[in-house]
């Protein structure tokens, strides 16, 4: 699947397409449905089915503090989408200034003169431009000038569709991952690369993978009975998603502890299966109760993972 970093690098050979704008985050089974009807919308019309995102996503950019946990980053993104038959995705850089363009610039610049866009899904709630003053009724007037058509995305998810991104995250704070993998259509999954921690699990007697989520903050907090995906294979472990407030950690992160693991995952990308979750994040009076807790952790979320 093409990707495409930028308005500035649209090419000429890039016009010409189907296009579905959203944040898609998480990709979940409403979202597939979506997917489902542009790819065969595009093939029909013979042409690319693209899917536009911004990057960041616009509440983080309006309302950083309040700006809602992600399901998954712009990497998970890319590769559900390419499973779905997308074959363009075009990330855009939302900024203030980006946002400050007139609804009329957004589409006569964008989607007609870049990419040439040939049939639109979008929500009959999507609202862009200064001021938010584009809206579905907009986009269907500019079809009919520039010559696409506009479908709504509610004519193709499933009847009583009660699938959103907002609810997932609400289940996965609830702990409810069942309806989380029923909702997403798998289940839920973290993924980023290992970094250089501070080393102190392996001082403790439980060496780490860590993976830091960077601007994504996880809606998941606690311990967890998990999966690990690698190069190498997939593993157990037990995995720790906090700011590890014994040793007066800071930023949230995600700290993995593979089961009879001693090689070297660092600069790899692994994937963090969810599996159950064993106990809420602790503060602890020393480092020895802590490792005592840990050692429990991992006998609990073997227990777990046999069944």
């Amino acid at each position: 699947m093409q990707l495409v970093r930028g308005i500035h690098n649209i090419q000429p050979q890039d016009h010409g397409c189907v296009l579905t704008i959203g944040n898609f985050d998480g990709v979940h089974l409403g979202h597939q449905r979506v997917i489902k009807a542009l790819v065969e919308k595009a093939k029909l019309l013979n042409c690319v089915p693209a899917v536009l995102v911004f990057e960041p996503q616009p509440q983080e950019v309006f309302a950083p503090k309040t700006a809602p946990a992600r399901l998954c980053r712009l990497r998970d993104k890319y590769s559900l989408l390419a499973k779905l038959g997308v074959k363009r995705l075009i990330c855009v850089n939302f900024t203030m200034k980006f946002a400050s363009q007139s609804a009329e610039h957004f589409i006569e610049h964008l989607l007609v003169n870049q990419l040439g866009i040939k049939h639109l899904i979008v929500g009959d709630d999507f609202h862009f431009g200064k001021n938010r003053t584009g809206n579905f009724s907009m986009l269907k007037e500019a079809g009919r000038q520039y010559g696409f058509d506009v479908s709504d995305t509610k004519s193709y998810k499933m009847a009583d569709c009660r699938i959103s991104s907002t609810a997932i995250r609400q289940a996965l704070q609830q702990d409810k991952l069942n309806d989380v993998e029923g909702m997403l259509g798998r289940e839920y999954s973290i993924i980023g690369k290992v970094f250089h921690g501070d080393k102190r699990g392996r001082q403790l007697g439980f060496p780490t993978a860590n993976v830091l989520l960077k601007r994504r903050v996880s809606p998941l907090s606690g311990v967890f009975a998990v999966k690990v995906d690698t190069k190498l294979g997939q593993f157990d472990g037990v995995a720790n998603i906090g700011a590890r407030p014994t040793v007066k950690g800071i930023r949230q992160q995600l700290e993995v502890h593979i089961f009879d693991f001693d090689r070297n995952l660092y600069g790899q990308c692994i994937e963090v299966i969810i599996k159950k979750k064993l106990r809420a994040v602790m503060k602890f009076d020393s480092l020895e109760a802590l490792t005592k807790q840990i050692s429990k952790d991992c006998e609990q979320a073997k227990k777990a993972l046999l069944n």
